[in-house]
């Protein structure tokens, strides 16, 4: 069908719709039920049919038959066209082969031997370019070899004068550098000359280095012989007190006992007679001299008794000059 048809045809078919859809909107529709009812669906055909929620099924079978491989296609051969005809010729009705073949063979035989010679002539001149060509290509090698030798002695000279500037260089920088290294190493030998000897000497005194005998008598030894001494001067300190107190109290009551003897009245002699009396004075007489030798007794005592006391505080003085000192 045309294209012409195609349109006729869908014009028709959206006519035929747009009329049906017309004919729905037209025709009238049943009411609205009224309240407490509702409209059902009842089969109004002649002949009624059993309505359920399932369709009846039926299971159908079919059996193919078995893959059959394709036959080969066939050759094509287009079908003639046209008839066939045919012409009998006779000997000699179109031409003499040896009278008309002759012309031709000369003209293929000179057109032969002439690209013979115009080939052998290209060979000679080929082999005279070729000959000329590695002449020149000798030539050429040989100039290049030249080149080469050339510009590689050129390197070669560049490379040596590079090589001992840098040589050079280098021997300038490290003469330099010797001489920095002298100047500094003198600098610092100069400045740490002093510096080694303080450094050493201040960690000795910090303690960084010490003799481990005299560390051991520094830390062991001589606190335990300080405590020692210190108690045995706290021993001879107490013992001398304690010696002290003792003089000092024998002192004291000696000198008690001296002012009380002093102090006590001498007894006066009484009216007698002569005899008596002479007795009497005799016997006083006598007791001035036992009473100058009791008064005299206790200045012979106390004579002694002033070095003790000397002697006493001479100690004190010295045990208090002892503890002072350590």
């Amino acid at each position: 069908p045309s294209p012409h048809d195609i349109q006729k045809k869908k014009d028709a078919q959206r006519r035929a719709l747009a009329r049906k859809h017309a004919e729905e909107e037209i025709q009238p529709g049943t009411p609205e039920p009224v309240e407490g009812r509702q409209h059902v669906y009842v089969q109004t055909e002649l002949y009624l049919e059993e309505i359920s929620d399932r369709l009846i099924e039926v299971d159908g079978e079919c059996q193919t038959d078995e893959f059959l491989d394709r036959p080969p296609t066939p050759l094509f051969i287009p079908a003639k066209t046209g008839k066939d005809m045919a012409t009998q010729i006779e000997e000699g009705e179109l031409f003499d082969f040896d009278v008309e073949v002759k012309p031709i063979l000369e003209v293929l035989i000179g057109k032969t031997v002439e690209q013979a010679l115009l080939e052998v002539m290209e060979e000679e001149e080929l082999a005279h370019l070729w000959a000329r060509q590695r002449a020149f290509v000798e030539l050429r090698n040989a100039e290049f070899a030249e080149l080469q030798r050339l510009e590689e002695q050129d390197r070669r000279i560049r490379e040596e004068k590079e090589r001992r500037r840098l040589e050079h260089l280098e021997k300038l920088r490290k003469q330099k550098e010797t001489t920095e290294k002298i100047a500094a190493r003198a600098f610092a030998k100069r400045y740490l000359a002093d510096l080694i000897p303080s450094v050493f000497s201040n960690l000795y005194d910090s303690g960084f280095f010490y003799d481990p005998i005299e560390r051991d008598i520094e830390t062991k030894f001589l606190p335990w012989l300080m405590s020692e001494v210190e108690e045995t001067l706290q021993k001879k300190v107490l013992g001398r007190t304690v010696l002290d107190s003792l003089i000092r109290t024998v002192v004291e009551n000696r000198l008690d006992a001296f002012g009380r003897q002093t102090e006590a009245p001498a007894e006066e002699p009484g009216p007698t007679d002569a005899a008596p009396q002479v007795s009497g004075e005799t016997h006083a007489a006598d007791q001035p001299v036992t009473e100058k030798e009791e008064t005299d007794q206790p200045v012979a005592e106390e004579q002694p008794a002033d070095p003790i006391s000397s002697q006493l505080e001479e100690k004190d003085q010295a045990g208090t000059e002892d503890l002072e000192t350590e």
